[in-house]
């Protein structure tokens, strides 16, 4: 099994607390640019530490990305009694813009240390998503505010705290998961808002476009393409989120294995390539599943330039 020379433009997951056999195998041949860990791979510090020199060891580019999901609230894969909990985006938002920015930027800086101590490198925040009245619980409380230029001030802050402390954030979910009306972990969301009514929700976006990676949403926007979910349409990618919103940094896919994508993994990671996507997310640590994705893969270097390792 020999794949490419060159990273491949895909991040995996692996299973568990240490690597299996099969694992490093694949992870050689297959040379994935980077990595996330999720709940299932932490046990404490000193184990942590270890796996990801150990992941790092089976690819021969160098400082290849670590990624987590560090959000705080209901979604943190760093947890006690090892690490501390933060507050979710809605409590750190709470009071004036001027406490909160305070509380935000603390917050994140101290984020930041935790991850830079284990050898964390990217953290997949903060959510820019506007909180909609009515739409699905997933975004909840992991956003700011339903006030696009709230999100915009208060996301600039954790970005801002983030790369002070040595960790790229990611801007999620690009562009823009607030009015789904159903989970992208569950199933595909079809957003029927006007192209003027998704404008707001492209604002915080649009604001930090300056942020070096950004994280694709899963959803079908029908004003701007009835038919192709964010993620694997060109017209999102280069019209929306290339142009509109003016985003030119690193733009990875949310994970493959949400049940709003449909297809083989090759599929679903070439369509997503191939709408711009300069790589994709596979989170599960599935072999099956990973061995697929790597089928969609074009052997390719991506852009160093968008990329700010």
């Amino acid at each position: 099994m020999s794949f490419t020379e060159l990273p491949s433009s895909v991040i995996f997951g692996c299973s568990g607390l240490s690597l299996t056999h099969e694992e490093r195998i694949f992870f050689e041949e297959s040379k994935p640019l980077g990595f996330i860990l999720f709940k299932r791979n932490i046990q404490d510090k000193t184990q942590l530490k270890a796996l990801i020199e150990d992941l790092k060891s089976t690819i021969n580019h160098s400082n290849p990305p670590i990624l987590i999901d560090q959000e705080g609230g209901r979604v943190a894969r760093l947890i006690e009694p090892h690490w501390p909990h933060f507050p979710s985006s809605a409590d750190l938002a709470k009071g004036n813009l001027k406490e909160a920015k305070t509380r935000i930027y603390e917050n994140y800086a101290q984020i930041a240390k935790q991850l830079r101590d284990v050898g964390i490198t990217v953290n997949c925040a903060p959510v820019l998503d506007l909180n909609v009245k009515g739409a699905d619980p997933i975004m909840g409380d992991r956003t700011f505010s339903s006030d696009p230029y709230i999100v915009a001030e208060l996301g600039a802050v954790a970005i801002k705290a983030l790369q002070e402390g040595g960790i790229i954030p990611i801007m999620k979910h690009i562009p823009g998961h607030g009015p789904a009306t159903c989970d992208s972990h569950e199933k595909l969301p079809i957003v029927t808002l006007s192209y003027k009514d998704l404008k707001p929700h492209f604002e915080p976006f649009k604001a930090n476009a300056s942020c070096p990676w950004a994280m694709t949403a899963h959803i079908v926007y029908t004003a701007i393409d009835p038919y192709l979910p964010a993620t694997q349409s060109f017209l999102v990618i280069e019209e929306i989120i290339r142009n509109e919103i003016g985003f030119n940094g690193f733009l990875i896919s949310d994970d493959l294995g949400m049940k709003a994508l449909s297809g083989s993994f090759a599929e679903r990671a070439r369509f997503s390539l191939e709408a711009g996507c300069d790589a994709v997310l596979h989170c599960s640590g599935k072999m099956d599943e990973m061995l697929d994705v790597m089928q969609g893969l074009t052997p390719s270097l991506p852009s160093l330039q968008r990329q700010s390792l």
